[in-house]
């Protein structure tokens, strides 16, 4: 009988929080769906994609070490720009080296010469790589490739006998797969994302905090206080007053919402996260200060450019190497990037007109104006240094009048 009422007086009182607390209810591993959801990394990884995505590429062929020339896009990047597709196409060979660090590309094409004229970039949870053995196949330096379970690899990686095509972005030492970034900082978007995914429920909750409900003058059964405790959840999260008898008993968790620091948390996660992916803590929330400082956003484009993308343009570019024919290999334009106020510009275009570095027709087009006729706008001729300008002299004033002098009365 004693266990018995022992039992009836548990179910007395509701002695739990009637909804979830102490963070978010979604948790889970950290993929690459789950950190996108996370402000910062969506920011950053978009800005990243973005900006080497819009840089023009720029196909050349090398004559000498010295001297190369320009030419038309090779067959694949041609085919992919003139379909509309290339922009897109290394959109998701940036987001992947960003999420995953890593992007395997398959190809699905070749010319006669054997290179390849179409590649798709794969899913890289897709994507396994065996080269756990010492050597030989399996090994780092003969890596086997299976894509869904099957296995696709003809020759070594990033050649032109490869049906794979890989881009590691963080290298590790005696393994072909390079280190995930949101892999090796999965507690700090853990972190992120249930704070934001916490916020999220706090103020889908109207605000109030979580605590405890009990009656005190009556003895509930489970499914009354089931009742009860879904009343109050609805109530609360419907924003609406709630009222209950004398015989209650309410005792809130209060967390004032400054202590929450929802604020806090949310700038020193996407002020990590921009020192994970080297861009400005400013564009994707962070903190803004520090010893660099820019006073125009000409010099933040630069810097941006300079100590960020260029690390990424070099390791497209040497990928895109293996992929067309000797000697012909493509760059992307960064100074495409870096646009300047008009006055700058211009000047820029007249000092390198005059040293022959540029041809009219070339500066023209930069600015999406048609060539000059009769191919007035092709030469190269440098131009000399400008003449001096010298301000014209002002005649001679002519001498003033003596000042007679007047005796003293």
């Amino acid at each position: 009988m004693s266990l018995f009422r022992r039992r009836r007086t548990e179910q007395r009182s509701i002695d739990g929080v009637p909804w979830d607390v102490g963070g978010s209810r979604y948790g889970g591993a950290v993929t690459s769906e789950r950190a996108l959801r996370l402000v910062p990394v969506y920011s950053a990884i978009g800005l990243l994609a973005r900006s080497v995505s819009c840089t023009p590429l720029i196909g050349y062929r090398r004559i000498s070490d010295e001297d190369r020339r320009r030419i038309g896009l090779p067959t694949l990047f041609n085919t992919l720009r003139n379909e509309g597709r290339l922009k897109a196409w290394v959109f998701r060979s940036v987001e992947s080296l960003a999420t995953d660090g890593n992007a395997f590309g398959l190809v699905t094409l070749r010319d006669h010469f054997g290179y390849p004229i179409s590649v798709t970039w794969l899913d890289p949870c897709t994507v396994f790589v065996d080269d756990t053995a010492l050597s030989g196949p399996g090994s780092p330096e003969l890596p086997v490739w299976y894509w869904q379970g099957r296995q696709i690899q003809v020759g070594p990686a990033n050649t032109p006998a490869s049906d794979i095509i890989h881009i590691p972005w963080f290298p590790v030492p005696g393994r072909v797969r390079g280190l995930s970034p949101l892999g090796a900082a999965a507690a700090l978007i853990s972190t992120g994302v249930n704070a934001q995914e916490y916020a999220a429920e706090w103020f889908g909750n109207g605000g109030i905090p979580p605590g405890t409900m009990k009656n005190t003058a009556k003895t509930l059964k489970p499914n009354e206080a089931e009742t009860i405790k879904d009343r109050l959840v609805a109530t609360i999260r419907a924003r609406k007053p709630l009222v209950y008898g004398s015989d209650w008993d309410y005792n809130p968790i209060a967390i004032p919402p400054h202590e929450a620091k929802f604020v806090e948390t949310a700038k020193l996660t996407a002020t990590q996260v921009a020192a994970i992916y080297d861009v400005p803590a400013e564009r994707i929330g962070g903190e803004v200060g520090g010893p660099l400082t820019y006073s125009s956003p000409e010099q933040t484009s630069i810097h941006l450019v300079t100590f960020t993308l260029r690390n990424w343009y070099e390791l497209l570019e040497e990928c895109f190497f293996a992929m067309t024919p000797r000697p012909v290999y493509v760059k992307f334009n960064a100074d495409s990037l870096v646009r300047a106020d008009i006055l700058t510009r211009h000047r820029v275009y007249e000092i390198a007109r005059r040293i022959g570095l540029n041809n009219t027709d070339e500066q023209r087009a930069k600015e999406d104006l048609p060539p000059l006729p009769n191919g007035e706008g092709q030469d190269f001729t440098p131009l000399g240094k400008p003449e001096p300008q010298t301000e014209p002299e002002e005649p001679d004033a002519p001498p003033a009048p003596p000042i007679p002098l007047r005796r003293p009365a």
